[in-house]
């Protein structure tokens, strides 16, 4: 794994195309945003693991890009 230190405002690029930005921090949760092409699947961890458990079906406030 890979660890970086980022400041608010601050970005990691990813392949050429993937921009992960840090938005904020507060306490112990950290805001990113993520720009990523239309045809890149992004999803929290826990959506990930729901859908590869063969549970797609969204739920309110679930992961939209």
């Amino acid at each position: 794994m890979l660890i970086l230190t980022r400041k608010v405002g601050e970005s990691i690029v990813i392949d050429d195309d993937i921009k992960v930005t840090i938005l904020g921090v507060k306490g112990m949760q950290v805001r990113i945003g993520i720009d990523a092409p239309k045809d890149v699947q992004v999803h929290r961890e826990e959506i990930f693991k729901r859908i590869q458990a063969g549970n797609p079906a969204p739920e309110k406030n679930d992961d939209q890009h």
